[in-house]
């Protein structure tokens, strides 16, 4: 399952990779005020989200994130990836888990990219290529999050994985250690979180439109 979100707000472009410090008017925003990031470090994060492409992340309180079930009954009914992919439901989280999962977090990032991208609704070569950059881009954050010593860092990417043209599903996954659950398949309302955020987002409607897609990284 997929959102397609187009931010109404103007956006700034990200700057090239400088020294760590506190700037004003930076991407990397922090929805409340919290004790366990601080701005430099904030700051690092946001310019290695940079290298990896993506255009914003904004800090959360985990408490803020949405759970809902309508989430998960939209993948189970209308998404071609419903029992078919190892990041998508069943075998994704369930509601209950994913809730009691983030009772043991205190801080989250969503990520932003945008995008253009014509095959959005297409099996084709390009949208594979497309799911696969974005996927691997959150994995890899995690793990340098990790590295870091946020050793609790979890990534939920966008959309589904297709590091494989046809998922091994249920057989041994080929790719363990690239395989994460997808942000929506853990029924994870991005629209309610969003607007936790303050935020105000409009479905795009043409497969022309520029838009938002939204992983999040599950942090400390």
């Amino acid at each position: 399952m997929a959102v397609e979100l187009v931010d109404r707000e103007a956006q700034v472009p990200l700057r090239k990779r400088q020294p760590v410090r506190p700037k004003s008017g930076c991407q990397a925003q922090v929805g409340h005020p919290t004790t366990r990031i601080t701005p430099d470090v904030l700051e690092e994060i946001r310019q290695l989200a940079e290298e990896l492409g993506f255009q914003e992340i904004h800090a959360l309180k985990a408490s803020e994130i949405v759970i809902a079930r309508w989430v998960g009954l939209k993948c189970q009914y209308g998404c071609a990836n419903y029992g078919t992919n190892w990041c998508c439901p069943p075998a994704a989280p369930n509601s209950e888990t994913v809730r009691e999962l983030l009772s043991e977090y205190e801080i989250a990032l969503l990520l932003v990219r945008r995008h253009k991208n014509e095959q959005f609704y297409r099996n084709s070569t390009e949208k594979r290529r497309f799911q696969i950059k974005q996927w691997k881009s959150t994995v890899a954050l995690e793990r340098k999050l990790f590295l870091m010593g946020y050793y609790k860092a979890f990534g939920l990417p966008a959309e589904t994985c297709a590091l494989c043209k046809k998922c091994s599903y249920p057989g041994r996954c080929k790719f363990p250690n690239e395989k994460r659950p997808a942000m929506e398949a853990c029924s994870i309302d991005v629209f309610q979180t969003i607007k936790r955020l303050g935020k105000s987002f409009e479905l795009a409607t043409n497969v022309k439109d520029t838009y938002n897609s939204y992983s999040l990284i599950l942090l400390a």
